[in-house]
């Protein structure tokens, strides 16, 4: 019989259940940790999110600067318009699949590294690409070029789940929409100046130039952030993650006499891996049925953005007479409307979570890491962004119809700044979205992200000039908007069901988990007993000899018990025998 301990009161088999079956699953509590989110300040964040932010310019600026100088190019290179196109097609398809490589990578071995690859391989691009004269040159330098850059999106976004949680990170999206926002604005009008007076090759060295300044000032000052490397930073990277300003942190808690969190270090040195890249978490991602479905709406947005940027030389040449100076000018318009998309769309985002936080009775803590399964974080996004979402696809369509009708410029550049603020600050919402149901994994999602966005992208710019000479300018823009609004109701969709999909797949994730602990807890065991056999294998012949004797000492033992159990049943019959004759 097992012995209760004396501060243990036992409790009946069916109350228990009863206490077990009251409690509510994890899944079902609100969990917000009571430990700082991260250890760096609100200015040292700012300046990390910002820095991050300035070395994703290089990717959509690597496609815009292109645009202006495609007539000069295919000219020069005495090719079509359409092969031209390709250039740019192609190097949204590698735009699109690179981050899958690298987000997976960064997510375990840190950004550093991540970022440190990828500008080496942009810079040699862009040295290739400025000293090149012939077409194949061209396609196979934009293909390394594009797998250079493109992952610097995915980087950004990871810095910024890094650093803030979901409660803070909408006042971030003006930071991180830096890249978004002077990559539109700032690479149409210097390409269409350096094309205009230097020649288009004058482009890449421009590319060259700019990215090695950032690659110094990155490689000198940029702190490492992956959770998984330094835990909320207060952790001291490996040499390889290591920066200047990491290094001068570390010195000063030193003399400060603060001492690093060994649990948590123990922690983060154990997650540390440097593999090579691996597309499969981005896979696992866009595989998933609520992510599948963000992506696949946001794709089709960008899909109708590349249309509209890659078609402006082309149109704009054709219908107003434009040089390579004046279509980069036209940029401005789709440029401004992202800027105000910046400034404005972070605070409408940060409000409605509040509003939604207070509404549901949801703790609303800055800086602290909060379990969002019960919280309705889609219908909190989204009610922010289906209404930019149809304002920038009615944009859209007016847009193509203007065109069609040649009116006055004023029209199309109008509708160019509607359409690029509607597009972009939904975009912005959507891709936060993404990184608030994927939390841990930032940088594999915003890769997933661009992996949609890029492909069909990509399928966009190789069609659009195609489209407009056969349906005409209007019908072209509006079929692709029309595409887009018959599909939003799946939005709609996502915010009454969403929040059931995360519980079942997080509660899916933890009894996978939990099976996963019990095998390795059964394997510990067996090969505790397994060691315990071996041990008792080799054992010393004195101690054989001891185990003899005490295995005889407990045969005997036995044996007394039994015959004195045999002698008391013999005296209980003799002594009812007895009895008789004693009264007698």
């Amino acid at each position: 019989m097992a012995k209760t301990k004396p501060d243990q009161v036992p409790v009946p088999e069916r109350v228990a259940e009863e206490l077990e079956s009251s409690v509510e699953p994890v899944s079902e509590q609100p969990v917000t940790s009571d430990v700082a989110y991260s250890a760096f300040t609100g200015p040292q964040k700012k300046a990390i999110v910002l820095s991050a932010a300035l070395g994703a310019v290089f990717s959509p600026m690597s496609t815009t600067i292109y645009l202006p100088a495609l007539n000069e190019i295919a000219g020069d290179l005495h090719v079509s318009i359409s092969k031209i196109n390709l250039t740019v097609t192609t190097f949204l398809i590698l735009q699109g699949l690179a981050p899958m490589m690298i987000a997976g990578f960064s997510d375990g071995a840190g950004r550093r590294p991540a970022y440190i690859y990828c500008f080496i391989v942009y810079i040699a691009a862009n040295i290739g690409l400025a000293l090149q004269r012939n077409f194949a040159a061209l396609l196979v330098l934009r293909c390394l070029q594009s797998a250079g850059s493109s992952g610097t999106v995915a980087l950004c976004n990871g810095v910024v789940a890094d650093l803030v949680t979901s409660a803070d990170r909408g006042m971030y999206v003006g930071y991180t929409s830096v890249a978004s926002i002077l990559g539109p604005i700032a690479g149409p009008i210097i390409g269409g100046v350096i094309a205009q007076y230097l020649g288009w090759w004058w482009i890449f060295w421009f590319l060259t130039i700019s990215s090695a300044t950032y690659f110094v000032f990155f490689f000198l000052f940029l702190p490492e952030t992956c959770r998984k490397v330094v835990g909320d930073g207060s952790i001291p990277p490996p040499k390889l993650n290591q920066s200047l300003t990491g290094i001068i942190r570390e010195r000063r808690r030193i003399k400060a006499g603060i001492i690093v969190d060994a649990a948590q270090q123990e922690a983060v040195r154990k997650n540390y891996r440097l593999k090579f890249p691996n597309p499969l978490s981005t896979l696992v991602i866009a595989g998933d049925k609520e992510s599948g479905l963000i992506l696949f709406c946001s794709g089709l947005l960008f899909a109708i953005l590349y249309a509209t940027t890659t078609g402006i030389p082309y149109l704009f040449g054709k219908i107003y007479g434009f040089d390579e100076l004046q279509l980069g000018l036209v940029y401005i318009p789709f440029g401004a409307g992202s800027v105000v998309s910046a400034l404005s769309t972070g605070k409408a985002i940060d409000w409605n979570y509040r509003r939604h936080a207070k509404k549901n009775g949801f703790p609303l803590t800055k800086n602290r890491h909060q379990d969002l399964t019960n919280f309705p974080i889609e219908k909190a996004r989204l009610e922010v962004a289906l209404p930019l979402l149809y304002i920038g696809n009615i944009g859209s369509i007016a847009y193509g119809w203007t065109l069609d009708y040649r009116t006055n410029l004023a029209g199309p550049l109008i509708l160019l700044f509607v359409f690029g603020y509607g597009s972009m600050a939904a975009f912005q919402v959507m891709q936060i979205l993404m990184v608030d149901i994927n939390p841990g994994n930032a940088a594999s999602a915003t890769a997933a992200n661009n992996l949609f966005r890029c492909l069909l992208g990509a399928g966009s710019t190789a069609v659009v000039v195609p489209m407009i000479d056969k349906m005409g300018v209007g019908w072209a823009y509006t079929f692709a908007s029309l595409v887009w609004i018959a599909l939003s109701p799946s939005l709609w969709l996502l915010m009454k069901y969403g929040p059931g999909w995360r519980k079942d797949k997080k509660e899916k994730e933890h009894r996978k988990e939990k099976a996963k602990g019990e095998k390795a807890g059964t394997k510990e065991a067996k090969s505790d007993l397994d060691v315990m056999q071996v041990g008792q294998i080799h054992e010393s012949p004195v101690v054989d000899e001891q185990v003899q004797e005490e295995k005889v000492a407990e045969t005997h033992v036995p044996e007394a018990e039994e015959q004195t159990q045999l002698d008391f049943i013999a005296a209980s019959h003799i002594a009812p025998a007895a009895e008789p004759n004693k009264v007698n």
